[in-house]
């Protein structure tokens, strides 16, 4: 199943990516190997993670503070946001769906 990120989404992933690959070389690539397995767990099993929200979902990434936080579509998987699990966890509720 194909997955799009929302803008937002897109955005909270980078500066991550970003961010921890300033703490230490290699490691912004590993949080990216990390999403990346998770994604690849949710086009086999969208429906697996419980839900958060409504008819949101959320996925917790093995390695990072971080959960994917979408909804499955008809046609693909809809990425709402990559949040931190620790920082305003719900600031995303707020958040217009496309």
């Amino acid at each position: 199943m194909r997955v799009e990120f929302s803008p937002q989404a897109k955005a909270e992933f980078e500066d991550g990516e970003r961010y921890y690959e300033q703490q230490l070389l290699g490691l912004g690539m590993r949080f990216r190997k990390d999403t990346r397995d998770a994604l690849a767990r949710l086009r086999h099993w969208p429906l697996a993670a419980p839900i958060e929200h409504n008819e949101i979902r959320r996925l917790l990434l093995s390695r990072f503070p971080y959960k994917l936080l979408y909804s499955v579509e008809p046609d693909y998987i809809y990425i709402i946001a990559v949040a931190h699990l620790h920082r305003a966890p719900n600031y995303w509720t707020a958040e217009p769906r496309k």
